[in-house]
This record gives C-alpha cells, structure tokens and sequence, in this order.
C-alpha cells in the first residue's frame, strides 16, 4: 500500500503522463496532416513530428515502468520486463534529447543574431546541419545496441536464472547507465549551450529596442519577452528532466524508497508533459489548431 504522500505524487505523475501523451499525440498529429496537406515535409515538421513521437512513446514507458516498480516488484525482481523497459527508455531517450537538441539549434540559428563568420556560415546551411544531427541518432543506437544485447544474451546463456539486476554489481549497473546516458549527455549540454546563447542574443535584442523605444512598448519587443520566457522554461523543465532521472536511476539500489523514486518519477514527466505545451503555446500553427479543438468541444 502507498501512503498519502505517495499516493498523492503518483496521482500527479499520471496526470502528468495522460497531459503529455494528449498534447505530444496532438503536436504529432497536427504536423502529419500539415505535411500531407501541403505534400511536403519542412525540417521543422519532422524535428516536431520525431519530438512527439519519441516523448509519446517516453511517456508510456516511464508510467510503465513505475506501475512495475511501485505495485509489482516481484516481477521486477523475477522477469525479464524490466530489461525490455529499460533499453526501450534508453532508445526513446535518446531520441527525446536528440530531437530537443534539434529544435534548440533550428530556433537559435533562425532567431538569434550575430555577426561572428561562424554563425552566418552556419546560419546559411541550417537544412544541412539539422539534416546531419538527425542523421547521427541511429549511429548513437548503434553504439548502444552492443551494451543492450549483451546482457540479453548473457541471461541465455543463463538460463534466466536471475535477472540482470541481480546478477550486476551496483557498481556495474551504475557504470552501464553512465556509458549508456553519455552521449545524450554531451547532447543535452549542447542543447543548454545554444539555449543560453539563444537567450544571450534576445535579451540583446529587446535592451536595443528598449533604448530605441518612443514611450510606447513595441509589438516586437513583447515577442521577444514571450519568446523568452518559453525559451527560460524549457531550460528549467530540461534540468529537471535529467535530474529527476538522476533520482530516479540512483534510487534503483534502494528499491524499497518508494517515495523517493515517485518523486523522481513525479520530476522527470514533467518535461515532456510541459514542454509540450509550451511548443503549442509558442507555435503559431499549432495554437491556432489548438484553439478549433476547444471550440468544437465547447461546441
């Protein structure tokens, strides 16, 4: 049985996952009937389109996992289930991050502005670099395919007789995450990199309009303020994401912690729960099909 506090935060998580999965599912969906109306695919589209889809499927795998945990630990002690979750999480994580990373660039080398030689060269093949991150996701998967098989196998050979977390040393397990969790890592301090400079040339932006202003606060200069306050909440829920996954991991070494591992739970659905919405709010295209919706439910 769960405790008031727990059962209060495991609410809040799968509030939290059924808000994500109808607005991930949305975005996705808007931006396929977008590409089938218009019979092409922008790079927009498709870095959209691979966002939601991974943190659709992200989201599922998270509530699964801590519907395991929390209420059947005997089959997370005695079944092969949780290994399939875990390298399902790893993939779709990756994917998550790597797909944020991408939208964070497209926005920072369409919004921002700087003269460095660098920039502007990047800023004149934004479709190509976009094109070559995504086109590294599978070699990521690649690197990590050898670490997910071979504990697979390993159990084969095994005969099943104990689980992988058994049979690993914590020690191991940790260090297996840490391998598995780096290179999205690296991603992830990319994404804050462009994030922040992104922020830096805004904040530029609306002092220069601020000093040219004539006693009146200039339509452009309220866009830039919105664009960032999304771009500063993102930031947050990123962090967040990462270090409730932190929490989340770690805490695997004590597995009766519940509420510790509900609260990292509670912690880490927050960012593609949010996030989400903060892409509809902030998007023009999606805003606008978000409000029909309400309409015909109101209807």
């Amino acid at each position: 049985m769960l405790s008031i506090v727990e059962g209060f935060l495991f609410l809040v998580a799968v509030s939290e996952s059924v808000l994500g999965v109808l607005g991930n599912g949305f975005i996705g969906l808007v931006n396929c009937i977008d590409c089938v109306k218009n019979k092409k695919i922008s790079t927009l589209s498709l870095i959209l389109i691979g966002l939601a889809s991974s943190r659709f499927c992200l989201i599922w795998i998270l509530i699964t996992d801590a519907y395991v945990i929390v209420f059947s630990p005997d089959i997370y002690l005695s079944d092969n289930l949780t290994q399939y979750i875990a390298y399902l999480w790893i993939i779709m994580n990756q994917s998550s991050v790597w797909f944020a990373t991408s939208l964070s660039i497209f926005y920072f080398l369409k919004v921002a502005n700087f003269s460095h030689c660098i920039f502007l060269w990047l800023k004149g093949h934004i479709t190509k670099i976009l094109l070559f991150l995504m086109g590294c996701l599978p070699i990521s998967w690649l690197f990590t395919f050898p670490g997910i098989i071979m504990p697979l196998i390993n159990n084969i050979m095994k005969n099943r007789s104990t689980t992988w977390l058994i049979t690993m040393q914590e020690s191991e397990y940790f260090i297996n995450q840490i391998l598995f969790n780096i290179g999205t890592l690296l991603v992830f301090i990319l994404c804050l990199i462009t994030c922040f400079l992104l922020l830096t040339s805004l904040w530029r932006h609306n002092r220069r309009m601020q000093l040219n202003a004539t006693g009146f606060r200039d339509p452009s200069t309220e866009a830039h303020v919105k664009a960032m306050k999304i771009l500063m909440s993102f930031i947050i829920l990123f962090i967040l994401y990462f270090v409730g996954t932190a929490i989340e991991i770690s805490v695997r070494a004590v597995p009766e912690n519940k509420l510790l591992f509900i609260f990292g739970m509670t912690t880490t659905v927050l960012y593609p729960c949010g996030h989400s919405f903060i892409l509809i709010h902030g998007n023009s295209k999606l805003k606008q099909a978000s409000l029909r919706v309400l309409k015909l439910l109101k209807c």
